[in-house]
């Protein structure tokens, strides 16, 4: 099976759901089953989280969300506080959740970003953002109208942390938390399923430099970057080309004295700006970092920096969830994951919603959604495990023999839309 046909989640579960008729996966609506109603813990209340909430419930099943902060919206609840470790190595130090900067925008439509049944239309009352591209104070809006107008909020547990999920002997799934504001002592709490829904932007991944930790400069994750003024008069070096690489290197060149961005994509001889830019450096990875203060490119080239800045990306994390070693976290690969949701041996009793990268997310978060609920009732019909595992098999064998790395296995570039 074909790397698109096996990734592109966002058609085939809508099929699956809307058009039985024209299904060509290996997943078969039941009409003999007895639908059924589950007891379901959802771990976080973000854009993932809601969705999960909004359909689980409408399938009929009785949901608790688990919600560590005092509002809905996970990532797209800003905040200016950073953390005390700058990279986010320190498994000690105290998490902030959301990795938002203060001028972030959507690099998204709003009409790509809204759930189906819930457009992303333009509010034209009080202080609301009307741009196409709005900025993340009018996605929290969005998600927080999402979470009144279905009543979601009565299901959500806030101030709550979950700090294990297991499932026993029995089958039932145990969550063990507590209310952050009462007390340290944990309860614990049985479900029929859990849906995980903790979100990947909070984790930070962190370029391998040589001799970095002689290096006497300072560094720091985009996780950690808020606002330009810190980074004034500095020699930056910016490690990245993605979205947020894009977005930082153009706001804080408007403070610094130089901003070179270093990345694998870059790789040119001659040192070229960036075109409307005569203080931001194009430049091939770091070769290494070095005592005195200077970082070196390949052919030879070196500047003195002041900062090196990671717009690395995320990792995945479930530090709460204790499946005995069933699911793993592999250079970024969850897994194995039958279509990025369902582990083949826990199906459907442990789910993910939310995974993909290079996704309208929201639309394909409410569909995971909608397919979970209605295994979990019984209306739709998984393979078998067996069945489910050659199909995780066969997956990554085919990004295997593309030469696709394990830590993109998530990524779906290309293979949403057709």
């Amino acid at each position: 099976m074909s790397r698109q046909s096996i990734t592109n989640q966002f058609l085939y579960i809508h099929k699956q759901i809307h058009n039985p008729k024209h299904i060509t996966i290996p997943i078969i609506l039941s009409t003999m089953s007895p639908i059924t109603t589950c007891n379901v813990a959802v771990i976080g209340a973000g854009a993932a989280g809601l969705a999960a909430g909004r359909h689980l419930r409408r399938e009929g099943h009785s949901v608790t969300i688990f919600e560590k902060e005092s509002q809905v919206g996970g990532i797209w609840v800003y905040t200016n506080t950073t953390e005390p470790d700058p990279l986010g190595l320190d498994p000690t130090r105290p998490v902030i959740h959301s990795s938002l900067y203060s001028s972030l925008r959507t690099n998204l439509p709003r009409e790509t970003m809204g759930y189906r049944e819930y457009p992303f239309v333009v509010r034209k009352t009080g202080q609301r953002d009307p741009r196409r591209f709005p900025g993340h104070e009018e996605v929290l809006e969005y998600l927080k109208e999402y979470a009144n107008e279905f009543g979601i909020g009565e299901l959500i547990r806030f101030g709550t942390e979950v700090s294990r999920v297991w499932r026993r002997e029995c089958g039932k799934w145990e969550v063990r938390f507590r209310k952050r504001s009462e007390s340290d002592e944990y309860v614990e709490e049985d479900f029929d399923a859990v849906v995980v829904c903790n979100g990947h932007y909070t984790e930070p991944r962190i370029a391998y430099i040589p001799g970095v930790d002689r290096w006497p400069g300072k560094q720091i994750h985009s996780h950690n970057y808020r606002v330009p003024e810190p980074f004034q008069n500095k020699i930056v070096v910016l490690i990245g080309s993605s979205a947020s690489a894009v977005d930082i290197s153009r706001e804080i060149a408007s403070v610094a004295n130089e901003v070179h961005l270093a990345s694998w994509s870059n790789t040119d001889e001659e040192s070229a700006t960036l075109p409307g830019y005569d203080n931001i450096w194009l430049r091939p990875m770091i070769e290494s970092a070095n005592e005195d203060g200077t970082i070196s490119f390949p052919h030879g080239f070196k500047i003195s920096a002041d900062i090196i800045l990671h717009c690395t990306g995320y990792k995945y994390h479930f530090p709460f969830l204790d499946t005995q070693g069933i699911v793993t976290v592999d250079d970024n690969r969850v897994g194995p994951l039958y279509k990025h949701v369902f582990p083949p041996s826990l199906a459907p009793w442990l789910s993910f919603v939310g995974l993909p990268w290079k996704v309208a997310p929201f639309p394909q978060m409410e569909l995971q959604s909608e397919w979970i609920a209605g295994i979990l009732s019984g209306r739709i019909s998984l393979p078998s495990e067996n069945e489910m595992m050659k199909d995780v098999e066969a997956f990554y064998e085919s990004l295997q023999a593309s030469g696709v790395p394990k830590r993109y296995t998530h990524n779906m570039t290309g293979y949403q839309v057709k």
